[in-house]
Formats: structure tokens, sequence, C-alpha cells
């Protein structure tokens, strides 16, 4: 695993609790917040999944 990966992960988690914690509590700004997060995050996970896979490529 490539830490883009782990970080987007991250990313990912914590914008979908500020997401959620947005919408309960009627926070439009806090919860797009979030979803832009979680956007982030899935973004950077690709890009350690891009980078994995290029590593392993080269390998070959």
């Amino acid at each position: 695993m490539h830490k883009d990966q782990a970080k987007g992960a991250a990313k990912d988690i914590k914008g979908s609790a500020k997401e959620g914690l947005g919408k309960a509590m009627g926070d439009d700004r806090m919860a797009s917040e979030g979803a832009a997060e979680r956007v982030e995050g899935k973004v950077q996970k690709g890009v350690g999944s891009l980078k994995d896979a290029a590593r392993d490529v080269l390998k070959h």
C-alpha cells in the first residue's frame, strides 16, 4: 500500500464523519466541506493506486 492510499483513506473517513455531523447539525457549510474532503481522499487513494501499478509495471 502506498502512503498516498493510506492518507487518502484517512481523509475519506474524516470527510465522511464531518459531512455526517454537518448534516445532523444542519450546518450546510460543514457538510459540504466534509463532502469535498471525501472526494479529495478518494482522488488521493486513486493516485496511490496508480503509483503502485506504475511501480509494479516498472519492476517487470
